[in-house]
């Protein structure tokens, strides 16, 4: 089916179709620039109320479901999503510009993370529960029976992002991991893939309806600008946000939720330039094989991951000519890429001007240019570790296929960057055998810096598994003790309760001594 036939272009609110009044919204289709049909209008003020309310009723039933239930509802929209075939594939090639190949892997990649969080509901480990029964012959004094486990927070506000249309958009990872803790959610759609998400929206609905869940389960707003974001972010049934997207517009989501008379979590993924440290032996006895490796990371996608390498750490001496002249020549091979929309497009555009208008900056090599529209042209820089240090704008990220090279005299100038540097998603050690001794000593400030630590390899590509990380210090996301990506996700969205002498009657079924649903229990101390 053509997806003309499926688009309504309406705002999706507990189940019902309901016309926007405010400015419309039209996909552009960055490969042409030609305005896609059909026109979305915003959302208001009472319709975010709407939807919020809608899900605030849906709260109580919704996270007393059953979980196999609920892990049935996710893995349902995984099938949704998938029976929606090529309509959904072509709808997101024209939205993004991105090719088949990609959009079938990333339509994969969130079909997994759904019935990943369905195996995780079953399992049940996320409730952490714990039980110490009461011990009423203690000296000199009793213990109360008490026992703990996690509860879902309540309606979650999930933005979509623009660089994956599908694994962090409507039916993404933040959608999902909500979704199993228990948690209805209301998706604000990125207004670069209107029909991609009604499209998804569509499918989860479906679902919804198909399990039994009730309808303020899950709702999906458009809105051409703050307004409809803010509403949300600031309404009090709101209890938590997922958002991935920039710098500025994660702190402003951060400061309406901190500002709210009751303050609410915001789980923000931001800004990353990803350092990749290249040890002196590897430099010295792999050069030309990292150069290669680095390029074509940095080509991936067009430079549109948030974990793509803008920054590469050399040290002077054997191999770091081979280094530079090998990336060079692969770089200035190199074709355009379509990148997602006419904005990010013109970001990247800024962020390599202004990298190139840097006295302390030296370009080392750029792709082929392209007369098409939204383009992106590789770039690749290099400055010395003095000059980096002395510069915090060397250290902004340009979203999109350019890096910087920092050229140190030794292994000081190695610690001294990583310790200047911000918090980050990743951070890349290339290394041998040989440098394992100098690794150990800038480990330690790795750790401080990063939530994930590659090893001989480079950081583009995050698996979906449970011991993934996908977070790190601020401004890589506003919170380092969480993950967007892997089973870890769903802790985001819920909380400990502490249940003291509560009648067996009245006990949620996982803290009973009789464990019904069959959960991991500490008892005592002891797991069982």
């Amino acid at each position: 089916m053509e997806a003309s036939q499926l688009l309504k272009g309406t705002l999706l609110i507990a189940g019902q179709d309901v016309l926007g009044t405010q400015a419309a919204i039209h996909a552009i289709n960055p490969a042409t620039n030609e305005t896609m049909e059909p026109a979305y209008l915003g959302g208001t003020q009472a319709q975010v109320d709407h939807a919020a309310q809608a899900a605030w009723q849906a709260f109580d039933a919704y996270r007393g479901t059953a979980p196999e239930a609920r892990a049935q509802f996710l893995e349902t929209i995984a099938d949704e999503i998938l029976a929606l075939g090529d309509t959904l594939v072509h709808r997101v090639m024209a939205e993004s510009g991105l090719p088949q190949a990609r959009v079938e892997g990333e339509r994969g990649r969130t079909m997994g993370q759904l019935r990943l969080f369905a195996s995780v509901v079953r399992a049940g480990k996320y409730l952490d529960v714990r039980i110490d029964p009461a011990l009423p012959e203690r000296t000199p004094l009793p213990r109360n029976d008490l026992r703990l486990q996690y509860i879902p927070l309540g309606p979650v506000a999930v933005f979509g992002a623009s660089n994956f249309p599908l694994a962090f958009s409507v039916a993404g990872g933040d959608t999902a991991s909500a979704l199993a803790a228990g948690c209805p959610v209301i998706v604000k759609a990125h207004s670069a893939h209107p029909g991609t998400s009604e499209l998804v929206g569509r499918a989860i609905t479906a679902a919804a309806q198909k399990t039994g869940m009730p309808a303020g389960v899950f709702s999906l707003m458009y809105g051409s600008g703050r307004e409809v974001g803010s509403a949300l972010v600031a309404h009090p049934h709101i209890k938590a946000v997922g958002f991935t997207g920039s710098r500025a517009g994660g702190v402003a989501l951060m400061n309406i939720a901190a500002a709210r008379k009751e303050p609410i979590p915001v789980y923000a993924e931001m800004s990353s330039i990803n350092p990749v440290f290249l040890m002196p032996n590897k430099l010295a006895t792999q050069a030309e094989a990292v150069a290669k490796g680095f390029v074509g990371s940095l080509m991936m996608g067009a430079g549109q991951f948030c974990t793509n390498p803008g920054l590469v750490v050399t040290c002077d001496g054997e191999g770091a000519d081979t280094f530079i002249n090998t990336v060079t020549a692969e770089i200035q091979a190199q074709g355009t890429q379509t990148m997602l929309t006419p904005g990010i497009h013109k970001a990247y555009c800024e962020g390599v001007a202004k990298l190139a208008a840097n006295t302390g900056v030296e370009l080392v090599g750029k792709g082929n240019a392209s007369d098409a529209p939204n383009q992106c042209q590789a770039h690749v820089f290099k400055t010395s570790a003095a000059a980096f240090l002395a510069d915090p704008s060397m250290e902004d990220e340009v979203f999109g296929s350019t890096s910087l090279i920092i050229q140190c005299q030794n292994l000081d100038e190695y610690k001294a960057v990583a310790e200047h540097l911000e918090g980050q998603l990743t951070a890349t050690i290339q290394l041998t055998d040989e440098d394992v001794a100098a690794v150990r000593s800038l480990l330690p400030i790795l750790e401080r810096k990063a939530g994930r630590i590659l090893c001989n390899a480079f950081p583009t590509g995050v698996e979906v598994c449970h011991a993934m990380v996908h977070g790190g210090p601020f401004p890589a996301t506003s919170d380092a003790r969480t993950t967007s990506v892997g089973s870890a996700a769903i802790d985001r969205f819920v909380r400990p309760v502490c249940y003291q002498d509560l009648p067996v009657a009245l006990q949620p079924a996982a803290i009973q001594d009789a464990n019904p649903l069959n959960v991991p229990q500490l008892v005592d101390g002891r797991l069982s």
